[in-house]
């Protein structure tokens, strides 16, 4: 069922967009700029060490681009993808490193979706924002005034919110594909890390069927997570 399209939706699509492209690329970018501090350059030889939306785009068109359109026509919101590459053989070498710099992705998600919370505490503080009565994606904070500069910010806001929450969360599942399976090495002795990097390796259709139960199950775990975040948000409402 397609999203109902009219000019204030197609204007909260843009926004939905512009902050999707933003928080994927830094996504990207942290992994590359990790692995490129870690000693592999890979990522920073394909020019993914830049917040430049344009390499991530060669790199990934289905998924910067078509996804994300097709997934906000169907839903209302936007998912999608992006790379960074890395060598196999250097993580091989240095599981640990190559666990560091599988976190580092979610942890930029995680630091942008901090920045919006804490800016909607502040604008709650200066009375520029409000509670919803009802939360969406698209609405966790509405500004005060009718109109103006705010209420773009707010709608800014509610999405970065809204998106980098779902990326963390998503990518730190512990299934193949996604970031949260490749950071087990950290928590592993060196040889422990190679060979369950090594598994991974060969066992490269796990990835679809890690990514087809990631989707499937992903609102039993990111449902809680975001009703807690909301009620830290806005403490003494109670959303549920």
């Amino acid at each position: 069922m397609l999203f109902e399209l009219n000019p204030l939706h197609l204007a909260e699509g843009l926004v939905w967009y512009i902050v999707f492209l933003f928080s994927t690329v830094c996504h990207e970018a942290a992994h590359a700029f990790a692995s490129l501090k870690l000693a592999d350059r890979t990522a920073h030889e394909g020019g993914q060490v830049t917040l430049d939306p344009l390499p991530h785009i060669r790199r990934e068109p289905i998924g910067m681009v078509v996804i994300p359109i097709v997934s906000f026509l169907m839903s209302g919101w936007m998912m999608g993808w992006a790379s960074a590459p890395y060598d196999p053989a250097w993580a091989m070498r240095y599981p640990r490193r190559s666990a560091l710099m599988a976190l580092a992705g979610p942890s930029a998600n995680f630091v942008l979706f901090a920045i919006a919370f804490l800016m909607i505490r502040a604008g709650v503080a200066f009375e520029w924002f409000y509670a919803p009565d009802s939360i969406t994606f698209s609405q966790v904070t509405v500004a005060v005034a009718a109109k103006g500069v705010s209420v773009a910010v707010a709608k800014f806001l509610s999405i970065l919110f809204s998106l980098n929450l779902i990326l963390c969360v998503f990518n730190l599942l512990p299934l193949p594909p996604l970031d949260g399976s490749s950071i087990f090495p950290l928590f592993l002795e060196r040889r422990m890390g190679q060979e369950y990097l090594d598994f991974l390796h060969r066992n490269r259709s796990f990835a679809f069927f890690g990514l087809y139960v990631a989707w499937q199950f992903f609102h039993v775990i990111f449902n809680p997570i975001h009703l807690f975040v909301l009620n830290l948000l806005y403490p003494g409402l109670q959303y549920h």
